[in-house]
């Protein structure tokens, strides 16, 4: 097996950006935290482990349930919103074929079964009353 060899004009000089920009990450990250615990307030006793809600003492307990439909609601809405998000770049492809190939026939296919799915996907969280919210 010959050995592996790298084009002529790659070298890890073109990696330095990217070694420089992860330093800066690293430093900002490290900068953070020591000037939060150097500068930061240091709250002490029952005050330091209560809730913070924007500025304003807590109201009740935290531990309030929620809805289980607010969960439904919202994890419908990612299913959805995700699937809608795989149409973009499936369109793109699709625009640079030739319409009459078998390849952009095979492409049509596969996206009618998925909005096919995700039609019965939708249909099925309506009937089940996931849509409602009372």
């Amino acid at each position: 097996m010959p050995p592996v060899s790298l084009p002529p004009d790659a070298s890890l000089a073109s990696y330095l950006p990217v070694a420089m920009i992860a330093m800066m990450a690293i430093v900002f990250v490290i900068a953070n935290i020591v000037l939060s615990t150097v500068l930061g307030p240091r709250a002490e006793g029952a005050i330091k482990g209560t809730t913070y809600e924007a500025g304003m003492d807590p109201i009740g307990t935290t531990r309030k349930r929620f809805n289980v439909r607010f969960y439904m609601m919202a994890v419908t809405f990612l299913l959805f919103d995700v699937e809608i998000i795989f149409l973009y770049p499936w369109a793109v492809s699709y625009s640079q074929l030739d319409p009459g190939s078998p390849e952009a026939k095979l492409y049509l296919g596969r996206i009618l079964f998925f909005l096919a799915t995700s039609v019965v996907a939708y249909i099925y969280a309506w009937k089940k009353g996931v849509f409602k919210w009372d």
